[in-house]
């Protein structure tokens, strides 16, 4: 017992403190499975090195400001036909974030871009990535108070710094002129240094009202669109899904009249 508890102290010395939490399990089960000492070593060290890891997940995902936890897998492709799931595969592998490759969700509201952005975003940070999310007002609200404050070029290194950023809900809320230069120069900081997964529920049409400048939108959409993946997701709202089935929408008199005859 001397040399067990000897060890645990050991161990939580030098920082191991997931090893000496299970040295005592993990010292029964090698007993029972007979195990060799190398074999005991290897079992004891890789749940510290588990344990580490989901530590490091969980910081990095809390530093990320991801609104929620959801993943690929959690995904219903089947409901939205329109999108390539092949195609949100390979952009899992994170091979696009080499090139400096933005992705572009584009569609009405509800059908699932914000889900593929944050999933992406926890695959980037599975790789060892650094991933920022932050809804496009947020975003603006942030730099234009710290171009009042001149301190923008400290402010935007928060927004450059990550190899993905992530920027939610673009186009929900018109821009003033001063919230569009801020939007092209954050654009321009990151061209071709890191990649940008953005959402948004106007077509690049509509762009111009949205920056009230078809001018800096342009600008904007050329360097956003230079290395892009761009996916248009056409169906119905995963929300209005959810209501239908709870029974709060209930048939209009007209669609119920006209389904009796």
């Amino acid at each position: 017992m001397v040399v067990l508890e000897h060890t645990r102290q050991a161990l939580e010395t030098l920082g191991l403190t997931q090893a000496a939490t299970v040295l005592d399990s993990r010292l029964e089960a090698a007993a029972a499975r007979q195990l060799t000492y190398l074999d005991f070593l290897a079992d004891l060290l890789e749940a510290e090195l588990l344990a580490r890891r989901e530590r490091y997940l969980k910081a990095r995902i809390r530093l990320a400001h991801l609104p929620f936890h959801k993943t690929l897998d959690q995904f219903d492709f089947s409901f939205q036909p329109s999108i390539d799931e092949r195609q949100i595969r390979e952009l899992a592998t994170m091979t696009f974030v080499a090139n400096a490759t933005n992705v572009l969700f584009l569609g009405p509201p509800g059908v699932g871009k914000t889900h593929l952005a944050v999933a992406l975003g926890l695959q980037g940070i599975e790789q060892g990535l650094g991933v920022y999310f932050v809804t496009a007002h947020a975003l603006l609200q942030d730099l234009r108070r710290a171009h009042g404050e001149n301190r923008l070029e400290r402010r935007l290194r928060v927004y450059t710094s990550p190899r993905i950023l992530i920027v939610d809900e673009l186009g929900y809320l018109s821009m003033d002129s001063v919230e569009a230069t801020l939007f092209f120069q954050l654009v321009s900081a990151r061209y071709t240094r890191g990649s940008i997964i953005l959402t948004s529920n106007k077509s690049f049409g509509d762009w111009g009202q949205i920056f009230g400048d078809t001018v800096i939108a342009t600008a904007i959409l050329d360097r956003l669109l230079h290395h892009s993946v761009v996916v248009n997701i056409r169906g119905e709202s995963y929300r209005l899904r959810e209501k239908k089935r709870a029974g709060l929408f209930a048939p209009s008199p007209t669609a119920s009249r006209s389904s009796d005859h």
